[in-house]
């Protein structure tokens, strides 16, 4: 059964890879809606591949007539990629913040100055050693409040960070944060999941089956398996045919 842990870690380890396939050619030949959804797949990214080509071929002629502009040419943006991106990214961010704001403890308070006006230090050596004392408390306080362990709301709020940050509540690492509940950790065991599910979806690195809605002829169902950068393979549980894009391969 895979962990929350490995979900956190898939979030993480992978998310570089979304940002490249995000800019990179799409690749034809995953897991999809069977295999005429395969066969329409291929179709339209043969029509957006044509379509693109237009409108870059039309950009590359304005670049031409306006030589003022220069810099590298745009690329094709794999736009479902950037939405895993996005959506993932804004599921781990709230619940870290849900998390953080039930489990994380405040920073510790900075030491106020003593009114010696009304209180006056005795001796030099008093007022030396409450000194060193708010010099020692400040200190703390400010490392408290810089500890890279506490989950801020602004700043760096990405879904790597937001993966490990979690993740090191799970693992009930050292930190500026109390044990987590149960509760809590079935709750970030949810989004994890769903979260890493959306991302091997997008990158394809996830075996994957399904059962098309149409049966066989012979009445069986048919069974679609594919995802892992494999070629979807479709087979009938009743009679065993298989078949792949290219037609029958077994009967």
């Amino acid at each position: 059964m895979t962990t929350t842990s490995t979900h956190l870690r898939t979030i993480a380890l992978h998310w570089t890879d979304l940002r490249e396939a995000a800019g990179a050619p799409a690749q034809y030949g995953a897991f999809g809606l069977g295999l005429r959804g395969y066969l329409a797949r291929l179709d339209q990214a043969d029509a957006e591949q044509l379509e693109y080509e237009r409108h870059q071929a039309a950009h590359l002629r304005s670049l031409e007539r306006d030589p003022i502009q220069i810099g590298e040419r745009p690329v094709p943006v794999r736009l479902h990629i950037l939405d895993t991106m996005r959506a993932v990214e804004a599921a781990l961010i709230a619940c870290a913040d849900d998390i953080a704001h039930a489990a994380q403890r405040t920073p510790i308070a900075g030491p106020t100055a003593r009114r010696t006006a009304t209180h006056p230090y005795l001796t030099q050596r008093e007022a030396d050693i409450a000194a060193a004392d708010r010099a020692r408390r400040a200190q703390l306080a400010r490392a408290d409040l810089v500890d890279p362990r506490r989950w801020r709301w602004t700043g760096r709020r990405t879904a790597p960070h937001a993966a490990l940050w979690l993740l090191a509540r799970i693992k009930r690492a050292p930190g500026p944060c109390r044990r987590i509940t149960d509760e809590e950790e079935q709750r970030i065991g949810t989004v994890a999941a769903g979260a890493a599910a959306r991302v091997e979806r997008a990158l394809d690195i996830a075996a994957q089956q399904r059962t098309l809605e149409a049966p066989c002829a012979c009445g069986g169902q048919i069974d679609v398996h594919g995802g892992e950068g494999k070629v979807p393979v479709a087979h009938c549980t009743g009679c065993g045919r298989i078949w792949t894009e290219g037609g029958v391969i077994a009967a």
